[in-house]
């Protein structure tokens, strides 16, 4: 089973300084029909105006992925950690039992555009703990590149979480093809460009929620930037 969530349908929040859209609920966006998908909870796709940001705020019992597309992203938290985080770099933030944290865009005069993944954690009340680690575009050019995973295969990061992460970018000719578990879940999101999962067409934003499929396969590609997730049920 393939359903197809257009870009256009997902929530969307104007805070002024910060412009998102929640493939889940979140926040003030609430739809009893999109929250979360296997153990992948949020998708945010944000753009942050120059000099603004996520002042000091907590989480608990989340693995947080952050996936910079444009602009950077200083990182603080109470973990002693202070970077910052540019496009091909993947964060992985295990909140565990508790951290504290901001975000901010201190460019003068460019947003920031990122994608914040929350993925629910196998085990509560884990030690906090922070990676990051750079992953170049040769690495995802007509390939699946995995960039998270429970065990850090292949150089992924780290997360406590029973999912996968993989990035691709194709074009043209180029297609991939990721076998899948039927008793377990798929979730691609299209960052940019234009693509077909399984036969299906999708737009930039859009996505492709799989149940009880055997194979994924991405096709039909045309300058597309696309993160795929295996997930458990």
């Amino acid at each position: 089973m393939l359903t197809v969530r257009k870009s256009e349908d997902r929530g969307h929040a104007d805070h002024g300084w910060l412009q998102s859209h929640h493939s889940f609920s979140f926040a003030d966006y609430y739809d009893p029909a999109h929250m979360g998908w296997g153990n992948l909870r949020v998708i945010n796709e944000d753009w942050v105006a120059p000099g603004s940001g996520f002042g000091k705020h907590g989480h608990r019992d989340m693995e947080i992925i952050t996936y910079v597309l444009a602009g950077s992203l200083a990182h603080q938290d109470s973990m002693g950690n202070g970077t910052s985080i540019p496009p091909g770099d993947v964060q992985r933030m295990s909140a565990g039992s508790g951290v504290m944290h901001s975000e901010f865009n201190h460019a003068p005069d460019a947003r920031t555009h990122l994608l914040q993944i929350w993925i629910e954690p196998q085990a509560k009340g884990i030690t906090p703990g922070y990676e990051q680690k750079t992953f170049a575009e040769t690495e995802k050019r007509g390939r699946l590149r995995l960039l998270a995973s429970p065990d850090g295969a292949d150089g992924s990061v780290t997360i406590h979480a029973d999912a996968f992460l993989y990035a691709a970018l194709l074009d043209g000719d180029e297609s991939v093809t990721l076998p899948l578990n039927p008793a377990r879940k798929a979730y691609v999101h299209l960052v940019r460009g234009q693509i077909e999962v399984n036969g299906q067409a999708l737009q930039s934003g859009d996505a492709a929620l799989l149940a009880a499929e055997s194979s994924l396969t991405l096709s039909g590609a045309q300058a597309a930037e696309v993160l795929v997730f295996d997930l458990a049920p």
